[in-house]
């Protein structure tokens, strides 16, 4: 009975749930962008190694819906030799002038708003929570997402409830020295561009591969 309840307490509140909107694909079928640059990120996390982390993310999930997508350390290079060295300053720069230099299409804005893992009691959460914009090379924003994942270790149940609080604080220690965020943001990078209700529309090389 207790079971059948909580089954009925979950089918509720799927019920309740209000749907996303249908994102608008007009601006980006109308661009039709063929080639992405994906140019560094803006950080207001306080990993300064994240931008770094999440800019190796970036391409692949382009390139597997169909779009080139222009080498990122290539990128950063070209950009630090002409005085850039901040994702700000790039983002400052109108896209554009950005995909005239590049001769991309489109231009990929993402901006980190979190990058850390909290620690309470026994457990340690990781979340991770980035903002993307992508803008066509006439300037006309053709889409935007937003996403967030948090991840919190569990430990299996050894039966022992001493043994269990030992082993969740050692779990949690670790997680917290060194929180692994490349998962959460191949998985939050996966949902916006390939399978979420962002996701954007199959590029020209979709059936060719991951970049042409």
């Amino acid at each position: 009975m207790k079971r059948l309840v909580a089954l009925l307490g979950v089918f509720l509140l799927v019920g309740c749930a209000t749907p996303r909107e249908p994102m608008d694909f007009t601006a980006f079928e109308s661009a039709a962008p063929r080639s992405i640059l994906v140019v560094p990120t803006v950080n207001n996390s306080l990993d300064v190694d994240a931008p770094n982390y999440l800019l190796t993310t970036l391409p692949m999930p382009l390139a597997e819906k169909g779009y080139y997508v222009f080498p990122v350390n290539t990128v950063k290079v070209v950009l630090e030799n002409e005085g850039f060295y901040e994702g700000a300053q790039v983002h400052e720069q109108p896209a554009a002038v950005l995909a005239q230099q590049f001769g991309a299409d489109a231009v990929l804005f993402v901006t980190i708003d979190r990058w850390d893992a909290q620690y309470l009691l026994i457990s340690t959460t990781v979340t991770v929570s980035f903002q993307y914009r992508m803008v066509a090379r006439d300037g006309t924003e053709i889409w935007a997402a937003t996403e967030s994942m948090s991840y919190t270790p569990s430990s299996s149940s050894s039966g022992n409830a001493l043994v269990d609080l030992i082993v969740a604080a050692i779990n949690a220690a670790a997680t917290r020295a060194a929180p692994n965020y490349l998962p959460l943001t191949r998985q939050a990078n996966q949902e916006v561009f390939v399978s979420g209700p962002s996701a954007i529309p199959d590029g020209p090389y979709k059936e060719m591969g991951v970049n042409p």
